[in-house]
């Protein structure tokens, strides 16, 4: 009786998402992360400023019953924070760490998941734009799937800035650049040769952007994108040169890591600006995690450019994947309906050094399940098997 991709957790799945969750804050709070937490409404000229027309039609719209204005119910929490941070957390030069957790809501919701009401977990880091900070964020989203129990995960990353300067040096309008960016998120290689025919560029061009197409694969790809992209300039060049510093930090530190790389893939294309990656795991048709860099965001939002990356996920995505075995429930002690001062303190004691304790009531038919028993033995309550 729920709307489309509105879901209820039941006992089981909301215990191991709960455990998940605290297992996550811990894990950030241990790296330096502060958690915040966005509100859930806001005025929506504020809530999307600069994050393009993607999440706008993400966004369910309202109106605020006091002020008249209209509202938009969270979609994504990146802006939220991003503001939150640029307006009361960032201070001085020193980078600034935070992470988040909580319930989005989402108008259309994700193609694969067809849920509409994500528990997005992220972290963000401001202030820094050296490469570390990009590799930091992405050991911390692979420390997160090991806390989830995925396994077998690979590692998918591209550069936005290569679409981004390849579309600028050829001359390309606005709408051009959309037009080109959608087909190549389609790979639609047919349409990618009339368009660009259309557009009438120089065959270099015409090279180098179905190259786009093409340029995927392990960290090798990235020496032979050099020669077939260098019609783009040196910030293509830089650019590349960027993924193969990460991938070479993130090869000493996981060896074994599957390492791919898709220069045409453009995700969150709207605001981010640098690296992208994603991670994916067998078995599952999307991303279980995704981010990447995003450093004009916080100017749109305050006209105070702060260097920004980040990554985020569907927590309840990462419980459902999970490998980790079920663990037991809590050993559940049985206390009789018995009005006992003593009874009472025993059972207060044991609630406070985090025992289960189910205290009986009068009439009921069956006893819930229970593992011990608090029982009266010469004259003392005790707990037994």
């Amino acid at each position: 009786m729920l709307p489309e991709g509105i879901e209820a957790l039941l006992p089981k799945d909301a215990a191991r998402l709960e455990k998940m969750r605290r297992e996550l804050l811990d894990l950030f709070q241990t790296w330096g992360y502060q958690y915040v937490i966005p509100p859930m409404v806001e005025f929506r000229d504020t809530l999307l400023t600069g994050t393009g027309g993607e999440l706008a039609l993400q966004t369910f719209n309202l109106t605020d019953q006091i002020s008249g204005k209209a509202l938009g119910i969270r979609a994504d929490m990146t802006p939220q924070v991003a503001r939150m941070a640029s307006h009361h957390i960032h201070i001085g030069k020193a980078p600034t760490r935070v992470c988040y957790l909580g319930s989005v809501l989402q108008a259309r919701g994700a193609k694969i998941e067809k849920s509409r009401s994500p528990i997005q977990v992220g972290v963000e880091l401001y202030g820094s734009q050296h490469v570390k900070s990009d590799v930091e964020i992405i050991r911390l989203m692979l420390e997160t799937l090991a806390v989830a129990g995925l396994q077998e995960v690979h590692l998918d990353l591209g550069h936005v800035a290569i679409f981004r300067d390849l579309a600028k040096n050829a001359g390309l309008g606005v709408e051009q650049e959309a037009e080109l960016f959608e087909i190549l998120q389609r790979k639609a290689t047919d349409e990618l040769e009339e368009l660009l025919t259309a557009y009438q560029l120089d065959t270099a061009w015409h090279n180098a952007f179905y190259q786009l197409l093409n340029l995927n694969g392990d960290v090798s790809v990235l020496e032979e994108a050099k020669s077939s992209l260098a019609v783009g300039g040196v910030g293509v060049i830089n650019a590349i040169e960027e993924l193969q510093h990460v991938a070479e930090l993130l090869q000493s530190i996981y060896p074994a890591l599957p390492l791919y790389f898709d220069l045409g893939e453009l995700r969150c294309y709207q605001y981010q600006t640098g690296i992208v990656f994603a991670a994916f795991v067998p078995g599952f048709g999307s991303e279980v995690a995704r981010g990447g860099r995003y450093d004009n965001l916080t100017g749109e939002l305050d006209g105070q450019p702060l260097p920004a990356t980040g990554f985020s996920a569907d927590i309840k995505v990462l419980s459902r994947l999970s490998t980790l075995s079920d663990e037991q429930a809590d050993d559940v002690i049985l206390a009789p309906d018995v009005n006992d001062v003593s009874l009472h303190d025993v059972v207060r004691q044991l609630r406070a050094s985090g025992k289960t304790v189910i205290q009986e009531l009068p009439g009921d038919q069956q006893q819930p399940e229970h593992s011990s028993t608090i029982t009266k033995v010469n004259g003392q309550w005790q707990v037994n098997q």
